[in-house]
Order: structure tokens, then sequence, then C-alpha cells
């Protein structure tokens, strides 16, 4: 179905997640929209805005549940550039998913002249024939098990697209973990322990002494670190120091598939761990945070960083020094793994191992990337977050002048 131009325009993604960030109370703003769904059952922009409210308060099976009606009506969503400028129109393609599920795109273009064409195509419905006009289109698709018959479809239906494409869905389908361990395995200056998929069999055979760590792990022995397939933010993430761990851990942790690797202790010389967030826009990298941390599984918001001026003041200084310290340490190996890849937009969590290698966590093309931090607390951030928007804008214009060009 074509958007009805009646309804009142969508909210999106990044403005709701913004309102959340800040401490508001979207409950509101649920009730309206609820409202506005049951008066108008075709209201696709009040179903898909209230399925990222209900995401961001917690409710996430209503959510997709609802985000699928929404998609069911109307599979194509439009937001209108915000900022002055030339002007540019992206085709955005999606999946049906959680926040998690596709790149974020709307946070990387946040006040700018770009137009976002949101077309959503599922497995079970047909796609459109037509879509919106656009100048550049971009795969948002993340790479998740759940995914990957998409990304198979997908890659067919770019495959001749008549305007430049980022992200092809061949080159996404690779960031699997195992796949980025593949694909990354021999870069110098790299240290990538290799991420291993096991079956629960496998693993209570490990526990019971029946299979050797080694016949699982090429690379090392315990500690290792063990997580489910599919699982995100450090859901279900631990170390396992001893065999008898591996019993404790799959009595209280579901699920038929894991990933396991070795632990990397990357502590610095003062105790503490820390990890980049990198945005790898066209080959160069740009750091979108970076967190101090006495765990050596480091999330920003559970990392102390709003508590601690001393961290601040930290990140401050690497964002600050970014270009002529971490860029130039590991130059060659960031030219490799952008090479390896063959995505012009990309995240990756990293850290410095103690013999100054770059320690590679997770190469993603769907990790959050955002603005959102206060300006009071975190000052220094918004030069930092302004550098990578400009150059995911200047990677979009890039894309355009190339397919004019051809």
């Amino acid at each position: 179905m074509n958007q009805d131009i009646t309804l009142p325009p969508l909210i999106g993604v990044a403005p709701l997640m913004r309102r959340a960030f800040a401490g508001e109370n979207l409950l509101p703003l649920g009730e309206e929209l609820l409202a506005r769904a049951q008066r108008n059952p075709l209201d696709a922009h009040a179903c898909l805005d209230f399925s990222t409210v209900l995401q961001l308060t917690g409710n996430r099976d209503n959510a997709l549940a609802l985000q699928a009606e929404a998609i069911a009506i109307q599979s194509r969503y439009t937001l209108p550039a915000r900022g002055p400028g030339p002007g540019l129109r992206l085709l955005v393609i999606m999946g049906p998913g959680d926040l998690m599920a596709n790149t974020p795109v709307e946070f990387l273009v946040e006040d700018s002249d770009v137009t976002l064409e949101l077309l959503y195509l599922t497995l079970d419905a047909d796609w459109p024939s037509e879509v919106p006009e656009h100048e550049v289109m971009m795969v948002a698709v993340a790479e998740c098990e759940a995914n990957a018959p998409l990304l198979a479809r997908l890659a067919d239906y770019v495959r001749d697209w008549p305007r430049p494409v980022i992200n092809h869905p061949r080159q996404i389908a690779v960031l699997s973990r195992d796949g980025v361990c593949a694909a990354l395995k021999d870069v110098a200056g790299v240290e990538l322990p290799a991420s291993v998929r096991i079956e629960r069999p496998r693993l209570l055979a490990l526990a019971s002494g029946e299979l050797d760590i080694g016949a699982v792990l090429p690379d090392g022995g315990f500690p290792i670190i063990a997580r489910p397939i599919g699982s995100h933010a450090g859901t279900n993430l631990e170390k396992l120091a001893r065999r008898e761990d591996v019993a404790d851990y799959l009595a209280r942790v579901e699920g038929e598939h894991f990933y396991v690797s070795r632990f990397v202790d990357y502590r610095s010389a003062d105790g503490m761990f820390r990890k980049y967030r990198i945005a790898l826009i066209e080959g160069k990298a740009l750091v979108c945070h970076f967190a101090v941390s006495q765990h050596w599984m480091i999330h920003y918001l559970n990392a102390g960083m709003t508590e601690s001026a001393d961290k601040r003041a930290e990140e401050a200084a690497c964002m600050a020094t970014f270009d002529v310290t971490f860029a130039v340490r590991h130059a060659a190996a960031l030219r490799a793994i952008d090479a390896r890849m063959g995505l012009p937009y990309l995240g990756m969590d990293c850290a410095e191992s103690t013999n100054g290698e770059l320690l590679i966590f997770e190469v993603d093309n769907a990790m959050i990337v955002h603005g959102m931090d206060p300006v009071q607390m975190f000052p220094y951030k918004r030069p930092a977050m302004q550098k990578v928007f400009t150059a995911f804008r200047q990677m979009l214009e890039n894309a355009r002048a190339a397919g004019t060009a051809g």
C-alpha cells in the first residue's frame, strides 16, 4: 500500500530514542499512538511509532507483533530531511525485527539534508515492483541467524540495481562472529580469537571431560567466553574459567547453539579495561566512544562514565587525539579490515591488547552510533560525532557522484 499523505507524519526511531535517552516517560505518547491506531486501523505511522515506543519500554514481543501489522499495512515510510543543503534521497532497505535488526541510519543523518525512504521487506510478502525514487540505496539489514534468508534473497534483488548500493548483502552476511574470524584471521597486527560454533551436546561433553578444550578451540584453552548464537549486548555472555563452570553455565542458560572463544585479558597496566567503538567509513576510522571499566565486559552505559570525571577526561583526550594516535598505530590493520570486509560502512568494537595489537571483539553493520549524550556532561563528544556524521554524508555523496558518472 502506498503511503497515505493524510496521516500524521512518522516520528521515527531517532527522535523517540532521544526522548527515552533523556529520561522522558514515553507511556503517555504510547497511549496517544495506540488511540490513533484504534481510531484508524490503517494508520501505519501510529503502529510503527508505537512499536518503537513498546521496544523502548521493554515490551519486545508486543512491539514486534505491532511492527508486523504496520509493515503489512505499508512497507514504505518517508522521513524528510530536517536540515539545509543540496539534498539527497537515500533508499534504506530494512527487515523486520528489534532495534538491533537494522543499521540505525536515522541517527547518522539527524538534522541533515538527507531524506530517508525506508522500505521494509519480508520473506512472507511480495516485494514491490517499484520502489521510491532515490539516488543511493543502502542495505541496512543486520547479520544474524534470523536475517540470513532475507540477506540471501536481497543479494539477488540488488545485483543489477540501477543506483549505487552501499553495503551489499553478500558482504553483510560475512559479519557473523565466525565469519569475521575467517575473513580476518591472518591480518597482521590484529588479535582476533577464533569464535567457534558449538552445539549444547558438545558443550556438555566438554563439561563432563569427554571432550578436550583443544578439540574445540584451535587457539587456546580455559578461560573461555561463551554466548548463545543470536544474543546481543552481552546477554548471557560469560567468562568460564574452568571446565566445571561450563556445566553451571548450561544449567542457567537456554539455547542449543553457542559461540565459544578464548578469553583475552586486555587490562592496561593500571588494571582497567578500555574499549573503543569505531565507525569505519570508506576505510577511515572514526571514534564513536571510548569506555573505561574495571570489568572485562564493557558496555558504555554501565562503565561508570557519567559518574567519573576522570574517565570522561580520558575519553575526551582519546577523541581529541584519535586521528594521530590510535588510527596511526593501527593504520595498516584498519586498511586490511576495510579491504577484506568490503563494506563502505561498518562498526567495530575493539581494544588494544597488551602487546599493542588491535584486539577485535565485534565487527557489525548495525552498531548504534549516535549523538544523544548530554552536551553539558560530554561537551567533547559533539565534534567527534559530527566527524562521523560528516563522513557518512560524504560517503553518500561519493556514491551518488559515482552513480552519476557511471
